[in-house]
């Protein structure tokens, strides 16, 4: 078996339309598809990044993350940028918080983290 990239990563969300509008206008990401499975009662949008996607879905009654990001299971997700200070600029500018910038020790790259609207932990990870 071999492996070669990601594919997509799937959230679940608990307000759609907040989380849709997170991801489209303070993130940008464009619309790939979006579709409504009413025998679900749920929505699935996937969103392009880069080669890969994200799929935001919308489930009824959505059990909650157990805590962040120490919390078993996927820790956080992150994204490459370019210029850090740009974005977290950016991203202040649309009035979402973002935590000081910090310096990973190992690789001597500057990074960063914020929050989804459900408390997602997501990283900024400079090029």
């Amino acid at each position: 078996m071999q492996v070669t990239k990601i594919h997509h990563v799937a959230i679940i969300c608990s307000d759609y339309q907040k989380s849709k509008a997170f991801y489209t206008q303070i993130l940008g990401l464009p619309i790939i598809q979006e579709t409504f499975r009413a025998e679900r009662n749920s929505y699935k949008l996937d969103l392009a990044i880069g080669q890969q996607q994200i799929e935001l879905f919308s489930f009824p009654n959505p059990p909650k993350r157990p805590s962040r990001p120490e919390a078993q299971g996927l820790r956080h997700l992150a994204f490459v940028v370019d210029n850090i200070d740009e974005t977290v600029k950016e991203l202040q500018a649309k009035k979402v918080e973002v935590e000081a910038i910090r310096v990973d020790e190992l690789t001597g790259k500057r990074f960063t983290f914020f929050s989804d609207p459900d408390g997602l932990p997501l990283e900024l990870y400079e090029k």
